[in-house]
């Protein structure tokens, strides 16, 4: 039950902006679960974390950004920064998914990751969200909404630095999303929630 609640793909929300402000809720609400969790329990949280952040920043490289870059006052500028932002949030989420909730200095990198991508969210939520509702009809917006949700459908499910743009997840996005999405059934499988 709790992992089909983070699935973004399954959401209802029908604006594009309303989905992604959802989300961006919804990540709050699991960092705040991966911090309460007890060290032994927060493997599961801490996955579904992981794979939340990574399909939610995937659909809004492939879909959203190039969007903004054409419809926003300044686009390609906001844009970019809100890539350099999202990379280095990919970097550190990367090393944590790969030393795994157990790692020594786990809650000490979980605190810089929270306050990464809550920064970086404020950012898109201010710099990027307000201005594509301003500038986009309410159908652009329900377009938007579809082809996001179809985005993380089938997005890789697991942080990918260096794949921030349009082309680079539609050229590596399916395969990344195969290999990602077998690892994560083989893992559990194998009882492992990392």
């Amino acid at each position: 039950m709790a992992e089909r609640k983070t699935r973004p793909e399954t959401m209802g929300e029908t604006d594009v902006i309303d989905l992604l402000l959802a989300q961006h809720a919804l990540i709050r609400d699991l960092f705040d679960e991966v911090e309460r969790a007890s060290p032994g329990g927060r493997g599961e949280a801490f996955t579904r974390l992981v794979r939340l952040l990574a399909v939610h920043e995937a659909a809004e490289e492939e879909i959203v950004h190039p969007y903004a870059r054409r419809k926003i006052d300044g686009g390609d500028g906001v844009v970019d920064d809100r890539l350099v932002e999202e990379r280095q949030a990919k970097e550190l989420l990367m090393q944590m998914d790969q030393a795994g909730p157990q790692a020594p200095d786990f809650r000490e990198n979980l605190l810089a990751l929270r306050a990464a991508v809550e920064s970086h969210a404020r950012n898109e939520e201010r710099y990027e969200f307000a201005q594509l509702r301003e500038q986009t009809s309410p159908a652009e917006r329900r377009s938007l909404s579809t082809g996001v949700k179809a985005a993380e459908a089938v997005a890789p499910t697991h942080p990918h630095p260096g794949v921030e743009s349009a082309v680079e997840n539609l050229l590596l996005g399916t395969p990344l999303a195969i290999m990602d999405r077998t690892r994560d059934v083989i893992r559990q499988v194998m009882g492992k929630s990392h």
